[in-house]
């Protein structure tokens, strides 16, 4: 079945080239652009959340992995879901990890994909309690994962006009502050071993804590520098949306984050919508919530999930 799916969309994608990469060019269609609905995607986190800690090799960890499994083939087709299994080497276990991946709109040759990290941080370093516990993630992983999942029942009622695959990151958030060698661990796999051989996109996104009130999103600079056409088009759909409050107009601080593995691995230009500041020195600075327990459902919501849902809407339905 899996064999099947990905073997066609090999013919499919190996046809595009890095000529098609460079600068990406955007104008609006004038398609009807389906609603999006933040009520959902709240729930879609409150989900995240009742699971517990996403913490990989927990029992929260497979339920969450089963759940996203089971929701993205009611919506893409039971041919159309993949789940990439891996282990990596912990701290002190062998890690049982998976790559979510869906794929919309399978006849397309012209694709791109978007994704989100779905594991959540085994330790509240950042906090001043219980530093040694796992958190919910609310926003830091289950936000990202829940506007994907909104997108995908919109795929699944109304198709997109390109190929669009889905890609739910695991091990995103698993390494110990100081060192960035056990961080990323899903995406450094999915660009060393792309389950399509090939694999080229015309660009990606990825979601990163985007579910915040008060959220701020600057332009990220590796964003910047990997494809600065597709930042600009995204947040000039922002202000015409008059979401210019949470799509700030000015250039934010280098995250270090999936889509840096991703550009410089697979060599897919990319970018990251992720709220964060940048601090005199240029450095990066996140919400107060990041990496403790206060990353719950206290902290989410609905107007900043709308905002960014309806600009990646916008984009994939009106733009491309």
């Amino acid at each position: 079945m899996y064999k099947w799916l990905f073997l066609a969309l090999a013919l499919l994608l190996t046809g595009c080239s890095d000529s098609d990469k460079s600068g990406l060019q955007f104008s609006e269609k004038g398609r009807e652009v389906p609603e999006f609905n933040a009520d959902t995607v709240y729930k879609f986190v409150q989900q995240q959340v009742d699971f517990g800690p996403r913490v990989p090799n927990t029992e929260a960890h497979r339920q969450a992995e089963a759940y996203f499994v089971e929701k993205l083939k009611e919506y893409a087709g039971p041919n159309a879901v993949f789940v990439q299994e891996f282990t990596a080497e912990g701290y002190d276990e062998q890690l049982e990890l998976g790559n979510v991946i869906a794929a919309f709109n399978l006849s397309a040759q012209d694709r791109i994909m978007i994704s989100a990290h779905w594991d959540s941080r085994p330790r509240a370093d950042m906090d001043s309690t219980r530093q040694d516990e796992g958190i919910v993630g609310a926003d830091d992983g289950g936000s990202g994962v829940a506007v994907l999942l909104e997108l995908a029942r919109m795929f699944s009622e109304n198709p997109p006009p390109i190929g669009v695959d889905i890609v739910l990151f695991d091990g995103e958030d698993y390494g110990e502050s100081g060192s960035l060698e056990k961080y990323f661990l899903g995406s450094r796999y999915w660009s060393n071993n792309p389950p399509v051989p090939g694999y080229s996109p015309r660009f990606g996104i990825l979601l990163d804590m985007v579910g915040a009130e008060g959220a701020q999103f600057p332009k990220e600079r590796y964003s910047l520098n990997y494809a600065p056409n597709l930042v600009e088009e995204v947040w000039n759909i922002a202000a015409e949306k008059g979401y210019e409050d949470y799509f700030l107009n000015e250039e934010g601080a280098a995250v270090s984050d999936d889509h840096v593995i991703v550009n410089e691995q697979a060599r897919i230009p990319i970018i990251n919508i992720i709220n964060h500041s940048r601090t005199p020195r240029g450095n990066a600075q996140f919400a107060p919530h990041w990496h403790t327990h206060n990353d719950n459902m206290d902290i989410i919501s609905r107007e900043t999930l709308q905002a960014v849902g309806d600009v990646m809407a916008e984009l994939i339905y009106n733009r491309l």
